[in-house]
């Protein structure tokens, strides 16, 4: 499937989420980004692909067109069917059973592929998949060894996550709310939020190698219609105002954090914050 193919079905695949029915515009914006990034792998119809953090499945969709009706994809998430607002994992899940790209995928929440149970015979899948969930991994550690744990499974890995080096200064909101986010989960005070282990791309190209892969290329991806740099602006500056989060940090963290969250406030617009670039990585 060429890239015109699988983009232009984007509107179609967008409109197939639970999602959508709360932000149709919003939804075809992610599902365009990931089609993109789809269309320039190299997963042919009929691949077996087996996805690591599926979410909500925006990734997941798209996968499963690229794929055809042939092929398939294994969404795995560690979250619960009932996680996720306004739409839960469960119920977007759900949708996507009843629709025509249903018969292809394979959704496992409360899964773990680090639980000695869950397991595959080697070379079971041709791809396997992380898109934009590795910073919900607890720890460095944890995403190393999740790679690892998955490296016999899978004859090729596409990674992508989002760029900690800002392109222009528009960036810098978006790259300042990640980086608080990631200091107070990095000492100690844990949430829920999509930012839990902050790495660079250099930091991932560091990590590969320890868990058994080697990259063997990459590049930089557009974002220019998402909205990620809005919410995550909007996700730091509502846990600077949580109490019990930042009276578990270290005295010194906790000064740093709200002094850079009046930065934020100084800096972010209230409205259309423009996101940070992605990367995309592959390796064998």
């Amino acid at each position: 499937m060429n890239h015109p193919d699988l983009f232009a079905k984007a509107p179609s695949i967008a409109a197939g989420m639970a999602a959508a029915d709360h932000g149709p515009d919003i939804q075809l914006f992610q599902t365009r980004h990931r089609a993109a990034l789809v269309a320039s792998w190299q997963i042919s119809p009929g691949s077996s692909v087996l996805e690591l953090g599926c979410g909500q499945g925006d990734m997941t969709a798209v996968l499963a067109e690229a794929v055809g009706p042939e092929g398939s994809v294994v969404a795995v998430d560690v979250a619960e069917p009932s996680y996720g607002a306004p739409v839960t994992l469960g119920e977007s899940a759900a949708r996507l059973a009843a629709g025509p790209l249903g018969p292809r995928i394979d959704f496992r929440f409360g899964t773990d592929v680090l639980d000695p149970s869950v397991d595959f015979p080697e070379s079971t899948f041709d791809h396997v998949v992380l898109a934009h969930c590795s910073w919900y991994f607890a720890s460095l550690g944890q995403l190393r060894d999740t790679l690892a744990r998955v490296r016999p499974w899978a004859r090729r890995l596409w990674f992508t996550e989002w760029d900690l080096t800002p392109a222009s200064g528009d960036q810098m909101a978006h790259l300042l709310a990640v980086l608080i986010q990631g200091q107070v989960e990095a000492a100690g005070s844990h949430g829920q939020g999509n930012v839990r282990t902050l790495f660079s791309r250099e930091g991932l190209l560091r990590l590969l190698p320890e868990a058994g892969w080697t990259a063997d290329g990459g590049k930089s991806v557009d974002t220019e219609e998402l909205q990620d740099g809005d919410w995550e602006v909007a996700a730091c500056l509502d846990l600077a105002g949580q109490e019990e989060r930042l009276t578990a940090l270290p005295e010194p963290v906790r000064q740093l954090v709200l002094n850079q969250a009046d930065v934020l406030r100084a800096i972010a617009k209230p409205h259309g914050n423009r996101a940070l670039a992605a990367y995309s990585v592959t390796a064998h």
